[in-house]
């Protein structure tokens, strides 16, 4: 099987391509970087091994054009472009090739929303319908067979697998507190993630409803129940990993008992969402994975949702594979690690 990833740079794509190279399913990996093109990729990502050159062979291990990718020819395209960017690039190719997009530019069913959150017109407002929200657990179903699979942000990730197994329970709004890695901020060269003002350093960011993830998450609740969030974002100094706690006033009666039984029927043949066996989960059980590790605590009234994913691994490159393997109809685990950090 042929793959074509389109914006192989950052780290959402190397991580990509670290994932697929060792995909039983895939034989042939196509970097597409413009301005990359003609690198050795083991040059900008030395970590890779040497095996990786196999499934590189078509380029002779070197990042590509996109002319030269020929992703029209692909089995599927992944895209880890900028948001705007990715809907005009991949525009033309919907209805000939799968898409599967790491942006945020499919994730919005609104383009009016999408103007709103993020200042500008949609560049492709009549493929917004084709659109699939990749959140893999809860639209297995549509996921399959879609045309464009639209992966989740990370933070919202962490926070509906959480949370959507109790939408019905909960009152608004729900009070979201997270904590991401610095590389959820992308590979950028910006004073704000230079080491000497991350290190030693936290901070909260666009907080209330001012995060443009927070449409994104309430278009989600609302398919099980209208749930207002009130979010805020914290940066930490850690290189990767993130950790969520909602709290929600309850509607009705729960106890902790039956809380963990919502949870594990939610996630009934999931193999990748359960209870943390912690209780609550800490952010390195599940590094480099594409496990979310869940916890739950009732009292007085209010429930309290703990969750922790891997950023760059289940919040980005790796949901977007298992999107692959349930759209391509795999083993919804192939490829994908499972087992944590000491």
């Amino acid at each position: 099987m042929r793959i074509v990833v389109l914006g192989s740079t950052g780290y959402t794509g190397m991580m990509l391509i670290r994932i697929l190279s060792s995909h039983p399913d895939v034989s042939s990996i196509v970097p597409v970087s413009r301005s990359a093109a003609g690198r050795r990729v083991t040059e900008v990502d030395p970590g890779l091994g040497p095996t990786v050159e196999r499934v590189l062979a078509a380029t002779g291990g070197r990042f590509v054009a996109i002319e030269d990718g020929k992703p029209d020819e692909a089995s599927v395209v992944f895209s880890a472009l900028p948001h705007g960017a990715a809907a005009k690039l991949v525009g033309p190719l919907v209805g000939s090739v799968p898409i599967i997009d790491l942006s945020a530019d499919f994730r919005l069913n609104d383009a009016a929303i999408y103007e709103t959150v993020y200042g500008r017109s949609h560049p492709c407002p009549e493929l917004l319908d084709r659109a699939v929200y990749g959140l893999s657990e809860w639209n297995r179903d549509r996921i399959a067979g879609a045309q464009i699979v639209a992966c989740p942000g990370c933070y919202p990730t962490a926070t509906l697998l959480a949370l959507l197994p109790f939408a019905d329970l909960a009152e608004s709004p729900a009070i979201v507190n997270a904590m991401s890695g610095i590389s959820g901020a992308g590979r950028k060269e910006t004073q704000d993630l230079l080491f000497n003002e991350r290190s030693e350093n936290m901070n909260a960011y666009n907080p209330g409803r001012t995060h443009r993830h927070v449409g994104e998450m309430e278009q989600e609740l609302a398919r099980q129940a209208p749930l207002e969030v009130l979010f805020t974002p914290h940066l930490v100094p850690v290189k990767q990993g993130m950790i969520v706690t909602t709290t929600v006033r309850l509607a009705g009666d729960l106890s902790r008992e039956e809380a963990e039984s919502r949870v594990r029927e939610a996630y009934h043949g999931s193999p990748f969402v359960g209870l943390s066996p912690r209780g609550i989960p800490q952010s390195r059980d599940v590094r480099n994975t594409n496990r979310c590790d869940l916890g739950v605590r009732v009292s007085d009234g209010h429930l309290q949702l703990f969750s922790a994913i891997d950023n760059l691994y289940k919040g980005a490159s790796g949901q977007a594979v298992q999107n692959m393997n349930i759209l391509l109809g795999f083993d919804e685990a192939a490829g994908l690690r499972v087992h944590g950090e000491f």
